[in-house]
C-alpha cells in the first residue's frame, strides 16, 4: 500500500491527541472554576448553586474552613492542600504540550511521582508534631507540586487510551470465538521419533 494511503490515518490520530488534551484542559479549568466559584456564588446569593458545589467536593475533601482560602467571606470548596493539589494538575496540563509530546504516551519514572509526595509529607508532619506550624501557602505550594507532577502521568495515560482497541472488550460471542477458530492456522504438529517401544512395527 502506498505511503500517502496513510497520512489521513496519521492526521486524525494528531487531531485526536490534540482534542483529548483540549477536553482535559477544559474539565481542568472548569473544576478550578467551581472551586472558586463556591463561595463566590455564596456571597452573591446564589445559595443553592454553592450548596450544591460544596456538598460534590465534601466526599473529595474535609472542607475545614480554617485550613481553606477564603473568597468574599467564604471558603473554598476545597481546603488550601486540595486546592493546591488541583491546580498543580491544572496548570500541569494545560502546560503539557510545551514540556513533553502529545504523542508520547510513556510516562516518567515512578520515582518522581513519590519524591514529589515528600514536601507534602514532611509540611504535615511538621505540623502533626508541633515542630513547625504550616499555613496556607505551604500548604498550597507542596500540594501544587505533587498535582503538576501527577498531570505527567495524567495526560500520556488520557493519550494510551487514544490507542487502545475497543472493540476488544466486546469480543468474545459464540459466533465470533466459532470464526476465529475456523480462520485459526492449526500448528503442525511436532515430529516424534519412532520409539522402539511405541511402534514395533518400526523398531529401530
Amino acid at each position: 500500500m502506498a505511503v500517502e494511503h496513510y497520512s489521513p490515518q496519521v492526521l486524525h490520530v494528531r487531531r485526536s491527541q490534540v482534542l483529548m488534551w483540549s477536553g482535559a484542559v477544559l474539565f481542568v479549568l472548569v473544576w478550578m472554576s467551581l472551586i472558586v466559584g463556591a463561595p463566590f456564588a455564596l456571597a452573591h446569593g446564589s445559595e443553592a448553586l454553592a450548596q450544591v458545589i460544596y456538598k460534590a467536593f465534601s466526599p473529595l475533601c474535609h472542607q475545614i474552613a480554617d485550613r481553606s482560602f477564603h473568597l468574599e467571606g467564604h471558603a473554598f470548596a476545597v481546603c488550601s492542600r486540595c486546592t493546591g493539589i488541583y491546580a498543580g494538575v491544572a496548570a500541569g496540563v494545560v502546560l503539557y504540550p510545551l514540556m513533553r509530546s502529545l504523542k508520547r504516551t510513556d510516562t516518567p519514572a515512578r520515582l518522581w511521582l513519590l519524591l514529589s509526595a515528600v514536601p507534602i509529607l514532611i509540611d504535615w508532619s511538621l505540623g502533626f508534631f508541633g515542630i513547625w506550624a504550616n499555613n496556607h501557602l505551604s500548604r498550597f505550594l507542596t500540594g501544587g507540586l505533587l498535582g503538576f507532577v501527577a498531570a505527567l502521568y495524567i495526560v500520556p495515560g488520557l493519550m494510551d487510551v487514544l490507542q487502545t482497541d475497543w472493540r476488544q472488550f466486546f469480543k468474545g460471542s459464540a459466533k465470533e470465538r466459532a470464526e476465529r477458530a475456523r480462520t485459526t492456522v492449526p500448528v503442525a504438529p511436532e515430529r516424534v521419533v519412532p520409539s522402539d517401544y511405541g511402534s514395533p512395527s518400526s523398531r529401530i
